[in-house]
């Protein structure tokens, strides 16, 4: 049966119509999306560890949202297992967009799952290696930067006073004779060893490859010159100082407040309690001189990651976002102070951060910082096998510094056994 012109007629307009609405239809795909670049998608998820900033994220989505129209949907964790609860959302692909990574460790286990940031943009804004790389690639942009080292009271300790192993023995021995503790440790895991372990490490020439090496047991510690000298320092600080398996978290931080402790192993964090106390000296952070170390060792506690396996334009969405939180006012703003990061980008600047973060700030935009080797160490090394090797060592008044680092090397090869 032949169609009548009329029926011609109004097909060809329904067809019209039907071109118009698909274009339409794009529009309202990517219309209203000024902050992203076009043809990416209108909705990304982020999946995240840090429970402390979710209220805070929530509200930057809604600015985000808001301001280019593509919505943000931000997922919660239900408890500890953030890690796999993201390898089960990945492994059945229903991964998000944008997910956190703590370090390298955990890069290597979703490798195939992650998009190369190299050359992105906002990549040249990252503070000189801070970034998460992965086989020369980098893989995740860091939400800021931490830092520790010798926080000190300026009215008892000059950097002069602890500049090598010779300077900070006697200055322990001068401060211990005038009854003032020269340094504070914990009795907490971190506190105690795993922090400060980080130094022979960080200071190797690849300090990935030596932490390899060791693992498969083709170096120790015993037999290398950086650990040999970490065991001296432990003789200077359990010859001088109080026995830290006696001191909590809070009496470390109070001892020091009230003058009764010179320097404590610490990182810019102790800050938050610090000022809770009327201090009445100005404090400052010293790198920890190992083998005359002269660098803070400055690191990152998470990093955003992009999810390579989404399509092209969520992919292209998730960047827009990631280049809009490190560049926009808004989103800087929120990293700096509805975060309370220090910024691990070079484009962000941070007024009013209090004196321990400005001393990582600066070593962090400067480069002139060393690694967190302890990133790398094998999983749980820290709590289950270098924590009671430490213990020995300060409640055995006998036992010496070299053979505690000789228990150190019984107790990695414990670890990855």
């Amino acid at each position: 049966m032949k169609a009548s012109k009329k029926t011609l007629a109004s097909l060809i307009v329904i067809g019209f119509l039907l071109i118009l609405a698909a274009c339409g239809g794009d529009d309202s795909v990517n219309g209203n999306n000024e902050g992203a670049e076009e043809g990416s998608a209108n909705k990304i998820t982020i999946f995240q560890s840090k429970v402390e900033i979710s209220d805070q994220l929530q509200a930057l989505a809604k600015e985000y949202t808001e301001e280019t129209g593509v919505e943000v949907e931000v997922v919660g964790t239900t408890g500890d297992d953030y890690f796999q609860q993201l390898q089960i959302q990945l492994n059945t692909d229903q991964g998000p967009s944008i997910f956190s990574l703590q370090h390298v460790k955990e890069a290597e286990k979703l490798e195939s799952y992650l998009y190369d940031m190299s050359d992105e943009d906002y990549v040249a804004n990252i503070a000189p290696n801070m970034e998460l790389a992965l086989d020369g690639k980098v893989v995740g942009v860091p939400y800021g930067v931490e830092g520790f080292g010798l926080v000190y009271n300026k009215d008892l300790v000059s950097p002069e006073d602890v500049a090598d192993l010779d300077s900070f023995v006697s200055t322990l021995e001068k401060l211990n004779d005038e009854g003032i503790n020269g340094l504070g440790l914990a009795q907490d895991a971190y506190f105690l060893i795993g922090h400060i372990s980080n130094y022979p490490f960080s200071i190797q020439d690849d300090h990935f490859e030596f932490i390899d090496q060791l693992s498969a047991g083709e170096v120790t510690m015993a037999e290398t010159p950086e650990f040999q000298e970490f065991g001296e320092f432990f003789d200077a600080i359990k010859a001088n100082t109080k026995n830290p398996l006696d001191v909590t978290y809070d009496e470390e931080i109070g001892d020091f407040a009230t003058g009764k402790t010179a320097m404590i192993h610490q990182g810019n964090w102790a800050y938050g309690m610090l000022e809770e106390y009327d201090l009445d000296f100005e404090v400052g952070m010293l790198p920890f001189p190992l083998n005359g170390n002269d660098k803070l060792a400055v690191g990152v506690g998470n990093n955003w990651a992009i999810n390579g396996t989404k399509d092209e334009s969520e992919i292209q969405a998730a960047s827009d976002f990631i280049n809009w939180l490190v560049s926009s006012e808004v989103g800087q703003r929120y990293i700096v102070e509805e975060f309370g990061f220090v910024p691990a980008m070079t484009n962000i600047e941070a007024n009013d951060l209090d004196p321990l973060s400005q001393a990582v700030f600066e070593a962090s935009n400067s480069g002139e910082t060393i690694p967190w080797a302890q990133n790398y160490y094998p999983a749980n090394v820290v709590p289950n096998d270098m924590t009671p090797a430490a213990q020995d060592f300060f409640l055995n008044e006998e036992m010496t510094g070299q053979e505690f680092i000789e228990n150190l090397d019984v107790a990695w090869q414990k670890s990855v056994k």
